[in-house]
């Protein structure tokens, strides 16, 4: 067992901890041995055997626990990334509080004895929205990303500006645990292949860290010829399937001396809504680590322990056509999601055990789990109800509908109102056109449901009504493309919907506070409003329940539900998609819940249909494979890739 340690470290002992870690910073070192093809650590030989974890997909009170069995399982490093868009939610605006503290996160490494390979960007990739990049960026929509663009820059200036310096201390040779930061990520799959950006980032990384901080990139095999830059140390990334032999080789072509270095060696890998569950073979990881190691190659295992995208947080990739990243990062790692050892991780384990000294005592056993239910859900009333407390300060007028970015919306949902000005007699077509639909349309006339638009997915309805009849048309952001040659990734209505020949104008546009409703407004249990017969399209449901003991780890499971968000006790808990699948539950964990009889509140917002018994249960497992709907999506051409058909693609 881990000692008990204070869940927080006092402020009066924060002064004492960095005098202590000055005191040792001295004779501190890590730099790269080239005639010897090694690491020196403090001018010892040293390999690191590393894996990722990300603090903003784990609940700060389980950051310890992850790390001591990352610890436990023989690593000496954990390699992560910052998310700008985590830290800035809008310019100059700086969060680095609770779950968003990434300097508590390095203190608990610092506790657990591991080192630090950081991952700052500013594009992290890690199927993270807009790859980590705010989306206030877009509110310039000219911008050229992750380029020499001047506005780009002094936004990526001014972040790093205020970022660096506060790391600075927590590097190794100032007596902290960060033996390297990488500059920028998988730039060599980026369309622009700008070197002038890449040269103004590694200068501005020096002028603010310093030149004693090994500083390096990280490419897939196929990006280095973009993604490397003279100063920098070049690293590369693949999984177990690929060629270990020819992939370090070209690695050569770049980095003649020098260590060996796999930054992103995959243990598993991500999940798309509507395809199945990705994993990878325990035999096949484990051989990959173990020829790497018998190279004397450093190694970071990517995901070590994946975590979860709650809230609106998943990325997506677009890969003929658009693919949103499911709420589960479960990645078939060592550490699942719920942070439990899997026998992936006692294979490596053993593995890295023939190779260095691992810490002596057994993991772990997994956490306690829990079953409840089933549970009745009960109606509170359609979305359109609660439009005054979803948007107080009211709608933006518009002749043509604005894009989320132009309204200050970065995610979760943006209603588009209008009225028809004529009638509309037969079912007659309604599209956008130019694929403009970024990500899931949920239309209703006079608050009737009738159906969804899907971004490169299902492209026509076919309405009626009357004049002045009332056209809805919620938009929900479903995840901002996080991965290689995406352009700027805009979110709405982003061309004007057209009604048979008919271009519809003067648009309401709501910003919606879904999150602010259901953690500060629901609760004053507001007036009950009329309820439709049968309900259908976006519907709050909610329940309150107890638990008895101290309860466990669970899995929500929602069986017969089609697709939404949950809410447990005001915390966004990720977006549920039972209707398309793979991932049937949603990871619940200990921490959110009451125990000892207090009641719970979870909540629903239901976009689509809901079953005839509004039902959920929790279960003590996940259910994150079932392929019973893995067919479940509107093919427009022969060209559209099926479901079930595998991708291939690289990056993080």
């Amino acid at each position: 067992m881990a000692p008990k340690k204070p869940l927080c470290l006092p402020a009066l002992l924060l002064p004492l901890l960095t005098l202590l870690l000055r005191l040792g910073a001295g004779t501190r070192s890590f730099v790269v041995d080239r005639e010897n093809d090694r690491f020196l650590l403090d001018g010892a030989p040293f390999r690191y055997v590393s894996g990722s974890l990300h603090y903003f997909r784990v609940p700060r009170v389980l950051w310890a626990d992850r790390l001591f069995k990352m610890r436990m399982s023989g690593l000496n490093t954990v390699q992560f990334y910052v998310p700008w868009n985590y830290h800035e939610p809008e310019p100059g605006v700086y969060n680095f509080n609770g779950s968003r503290d990434l300097f508590a996160f390095l203190n608990e490494a610092s506790v657990a004895n591991l080192l630090v390979i950081l991952r700052p960007g500013p594009y992290i990739c890690a199927e993270w929205d807009m790859g980590g990049l705010p989306a206030w960026l877009l509110q310039k929509p000219d911008i050229h990303l992750r380029t020499s663009d001047p506005d780009f820059l002094a936004a990526v200036d001014s972040w790093f500006k205020v970022l660096l310096p506060r790391l600075y201390p927590w590097l190794y040779h100032n007596g902290g645990n960060i033996i390297s930061i990488q500059v920028e990520n998988e730039y060599g799959s980026y369309r622009a292949c700008d070197f002038g950006y890449m040269r103004h980032l590694a200068g501005l990384f020096r002028a603010l860290l310093g030149d004693r901080i090994l500083l390096f990139t990280t490419d897939g095999p196929e990006g280095l010829k973009c993604g490397s830059l003279q100063g920098l140390y070049t690293t590369v990334d693949f999984g177990p399937a690929d060629n270990m032999t020819k992939i370090f080789a070209l690695l050569r072509k770049y980095e003649p001396r020098g260590p060996l270095v796999n930054s992103e060696y995959y243990t598993g890998w991500l999940d798309y809504w509507g395809q199945n569950h990705s994993t990878r073979s325990i035999s096949a990881v484990t051989t990959g680590l173990e020829n790497m190691l018998r190279l004397g190659a450093s190694v970071n295992m990517y995901m070590f322990h994946g975590g979860t995208n709650f809230g609106y947080w998943n990325g997506a990739d677009e890969k003929g056509r658009f693919l949103p990243i499911t709420t589960s990062y479960d990645y078939d790692a060592p550490i699942s999601e719920a942070g439990d050892p899997t026998p992936k991780l006692f294979a490596l384990r053993n593995v890295i055990s023939e190779f260095q000294e691992i810490p002596l005592g057994p993991l772990p056993p997994p956490s306690p789990k829990m079953m409840l239910g089933p549970l009745t859900l009960h109606l509170d009333g359609d979305l359109l109800a609660f439009l005054d407390f979803l948007c107080p300060q009211g709608p933006i007028r518009s002749i043509l509908p604005l894009s989320f970015e132009a309204v200050k919306q970065d995610r979760g949902f943006v209603l588009y109102r209008t009225y028809l000005t004529y009638t509309v007699s037969e079912p007659t077509q309604f599209w956008v056109p130019n694929n403009g639909v970024h990500d899931r349309a949920y239309v209703m006339v006079d608050g009737v449901f009738q159906g969804v638009l899907e971004r490169n997915m299902k492209h026509q309805l076919f309405l009626m009504g009357t004049v002045g009849a009332k056209l809805d048309i919620l938009l929900e952001n479903m995840g901002r493309l996080s991965f290689g040659s995406n352009s700027s990734d805009f979110k709405g209505l982003l061309e004007p919907p057209i009604l048979g020949q008919r271009v519809l104008t003067q648009w309401l546009m709501f910003p919606l506070k879904v999150d602010k409703l259901v953690k500060w407004w629901f609760p004053l249990q507001l007036m009950k409003r009329s309820h439709p017969q049968v309900p259908s399209g976006p519907t709050f449901y909610s329940t309150t329940f107890p638990i008895l003991g101290e309860g466990g780890d669970t899995f929500l499971f929602l069986p017969g539900w089609t697709k939404g968000q949950v809410w447990i006790n005001g915390f966004n808990l990720g977006r549920y998609w039972t209707k398309r699948g793979p991932q049937e539950t949603l990871y619940v964990p200990r921490p959110l819940l009451f125990s000892r009889g207090a009641l719970n509140k979870i909540t629903l917002l239901e976009l689509e249909n809901v079953p005839p018994q509004p039902q959920i249960q929790f279960l003590d497992r996940p259910i994150l494979n079932s392929t019973l709907h893995k067919t479940y999506i509107y093919s427009l051409s022969p060209d559209t890739q099926s479901a079930s058909e595998p991708m291939e693609l690289s990056g993080h």
